[in-house]
């Protein structure tokens, strides 16, 4: 049997965070990821770009996160922090991609931590309230790796589910989640003939574009063309239950992603649902793909060079944890004792029940924080919980689902099991002080 003091299931981006926090602070760590590389929804789902480090102009998402970004500057691989011409948010960080699988490989690696790829969840070993052992599926059969503390980044609270933590499952009053997406991305894309187009078209764009925030953007991004896609409907040409088209740049001049693709009625935990979203997306696409060469402009000549790869689950299942996050706390700006992340991403809904978008902002600069008794279960002693599926309401859930958020909970969720693992004690009695200090040793951020 493989010994580990740290076992981290699921290479999303909240997972790839959380072990490169344990095995920072000197943890014997391993990443089980069901693919081929650490990112998730970055890498594997092709979501570009992340959204948001800020809180108005205070950069409140910070830590190994933040650094992964400085890391990829370094290289030409992202901009940085660059302002929304949008101003759905005050900022959003554009990156490669392919960069970003390889420089987080690096520094797990760096960190002493290790991958173990291609292999899924297949059963635990329980013993009263604590996981013993996990068994994995590879390619040569089942492998049984022991720990004394166990991360469940599996974005879906798979592990949460074997070790007997009570799971919620949706929208409370339905169990109806958001609607999948199919990302797409094209290249040699005119993007200054889609910039002239914005500037002259101001006033049909979404959200609050200014002039000259689109004419100075570093790399662009566009909301719009309701008038055109509620046509290409009207004509059978999209079939997708969107009111609009999103699109934005990424790291690389004239690359585009779209973010547009809605599935609806399927279900990210079951199987044969989930196998058939990624067939509707692809459709999708196929019909995005037309439309943007007929009608948006700069893209005639713009080529299609992914889709996906896999569907992108916003939300399925949640833990109920020790504490449930409400859209009340969000919105008040409620500052937790055991707070160990903090977030200013506004309550985003894309509606499971066909178009609209339900968004709640915070007031300017406002900020929200993540307690540590949302990654906890009373059922479990020693699993811990990041990412997606943390202990929260559906309306809150909408909000801290996004990849900086995930990422400043991954690294307090890697930390708190390292210091569970050290001290041999479960993870309900981990220090919060003790906790709170090593993420800002870590350079997480958590005063406002």
């Amino acid at each position: 049997m493989e010994q580990f003091d740290v076992v981290v299931v699921g290479g999303g981006f909240s997972g790839a965070i959380a072990a490169i926090a344990a095995a920072r602070s000197q943890a014997k760590t391993l990443i089980v990821e069901a693919g081929a590389c650490l990112g998730g929804s970055l890498t594997a789902n092709g979501v570009n770009p992340m959204m948001t480090f800020h809180a108005g102009e205070k950069q409140v998402i910070r830590g190994i996160t933040d650094e992964l970004i400085t890391r990829l500057q370094a290289c030409g691989k992202s901009p940085g922090h660059v302002p929304d011409p949008g101003h759905f948010t005050a900022t959003y960080t554009p990156f490669d991609a392919e960069a970003m699988k390889h420089e987080l490989e690096l520094m797990l690696l760096e960190a002493g931590g290790s991958v173990l790829y291609h292999a899924t969840l297949a059963d635990v070993q329980r013993c009263g309230s604590r996981l013993e052992h996990i068994r994995v599926c590879t390619r040569s059969g089942l492998m049984a790796i022991a720990a004394p503390v166990f991360i469940d980044a599996s974005g879906d609270a798979m592990l949460a589910a074997k070790a007997g933590i009570p799971l919620v499952k949706g929208r409370e009053s339905d169990g109806k989640s958001q609607p999948m997406t199919m990302t797409m991305k094209m290249i040699n894309v005119d993007r200054e003939k889609l910039r002239r187009y914005m500037i002259e078209n101001i006033d049909k764009l979404n959200n609050h574009y200014r002039v000259e925030d689109v004419r100075n953007a570093p790399r662009l991004a566009c909301h719009g063309f309701a008038a055109e896609f509620a046509a290409a409907k009207a004509a059978g040409e999209i079939t997708i239950p969107r009111e609009d088209l999103l699109i934005f740049e990424t790291n690389n001049p004239g690359e585009f992603v779209f973010n547009t693709s809605r599935i609806l009625d399927h279900d990210a935990t079951d199987p044969w649902s989930l196998s058939h979203a990624e067939f509707i997306g692809r459709q999708q696409c196929r019909q995005l793909e037309s439309f943007a060469r007929r009608v948006v402009p700069g893209f005639a000549e713009a080529i299609v060079v992914q889709t996906g790869p896999s569907v992108g689950v916003r939300s399925s299942c949640q833990i109920a944890g020790c504490y449930t996050l409400t859209a009340r706390d969000l919105l008040r700006q409620t500052r937790f004792d055991d707070a160990i992340a903090l977030s200013g991403y506004p309550i985003d809904i894309h509606s499971p029940d066909g178009e609209g978008t339900v968004h709640e902002q915070l007031p300017c600069g406002g900020i929200y924080s993540i307690p540590w008794r949302a990654l906890i279960a009373a059922e479990s002693d020693n699993v811990i919980v990041v990412g997606r599926c943390i202990s929260a309401t559906f309306e809150a859930q909408a909000a801290i689902r996004t990849t900086p958020t995930v990422g400043a909970i991954g690294q307090a969720g890697g930390i708190a099991a390292a210091l569970a693992a050290r001290q041999h004690i479960t993870v309900h009695q981990v220090s919060v002080q003790q906790l709170q200090l090593a993420i800002r040793q870590q350079q997480g951020y958590l005063d406002y």
